[in-house]
């Protein structure tokens, strides 16, 4: 029976790479989107073209009703789940705390907490061979913000993220006797549309460049292949474990913030 892995948040970035590579291992793949429709439609045609079966699922994490049905129509289409990445997730604009709103947290905390959450709850209850699954592994893509707070400005976004890694730990002790891994990767500075605004910046880029031991920001590629991998039996032992991905961790230096921004 063949591997089936869902990727939530799959048409662009990180999530598209993953699908890419993990096409080339030979696992069917439903990609989620939640907007990007047509860039979800041409991969999967992409995927199909390397002999996996592949599908798209338009479904908004951040909706409790939308994840229900997306977990629904993937077991429906590609059968029993044995592969999940969480990959969907929010970057707000850099913003200080004291000029956050409640509605902005509750967008950025549904969409990179509660969805992921409920998105795992689905997983597991599919997965969970005490419920009748074959086990599996969830993958939950964090970042090294979680680590030390994030660089000035994206404090709340890296409390989001501090919450995966959390949740990651605690649940991987939960299933482990289920038949089911979980781990997190925790990328550092990575060239994706979410970071397009900072990457595009020559003088913005060559100061988060400067605050990485390697001098650069990643690839989705570097990104995708560690993730790819967790979820391989090469890496059966490795549950609830925090993977940085990162060119060497990063410095406190490289602030998002326009010095506007702040009063």
């Amino acid at each position: 029976m063949s591997e089936v892995l869902l990727i939530t948040g799959g048409a662009s970035g990180i999530g598209a790479a993953v699908a890419r590579i993990a096409a080339r291992k030979g696992y069917d793949i439903a990609v989620n989107y939640r907007s990007r429709a047509r860039e979800a439609a041409t991969l999967v045609q992409e995927l199909k073209a390397t002999g996996v079966r592949a599908i798209a699922v338009q479904a908004d994490v951040s909706r409790p009703e939308d994840i229900e049905r997306l977990y629904d129509e993937v077991t429906e289409r590609l059968g029993p789940l044995t592969a999940l990445v969480n990959s969907a997730g929010i970057l707000i604009p850099p913003t200080r705390v004291d000029e956050a709103d409640a509605a902005l947290l509750d967008r950025l905390f549904q969409t990179n907490v509660i969805g992921l959450i409920l998105s795992t709850r689905e997983a597991v209850r599919r997965m969970s061979t005490a419920r009748g699954g074959r086990g599996g592994v969830i993958v939950n893509v964090s970042s090294m913000a979680a680590s030390i707070g994030g660089r000035p400005g994206i404090s709340l976004y890296a409390s989001s993220k501090a919450a995966v890694d959390v949740f990651t730990v605690g649940l991987a002790r939960e299933v482990a006797a289920e038949g089911i891994r979980a781990v997190a990767v925790r990328p550092g500075f990575t060239i994706t549309d979410m970071t397009a605004e900072f990457a595009s910046d020559p003088d913005r880029y060559a100061e988060i460049a400067s605050t990485i031991p390697l001098g650069r920001a990643g690839n989705v590629d570097e990104i995708a292949k560690p993730i790819v991998w967790l979820l391989s039996d090469e890496a059966s032992f490795i549950t609830g474990s925090l993977l940085d991905i990162s060119g060497g961790g990063f410095n406190l230096g490289g602030s998002f913030l326009r010095p506007s921004a702040a009063r």
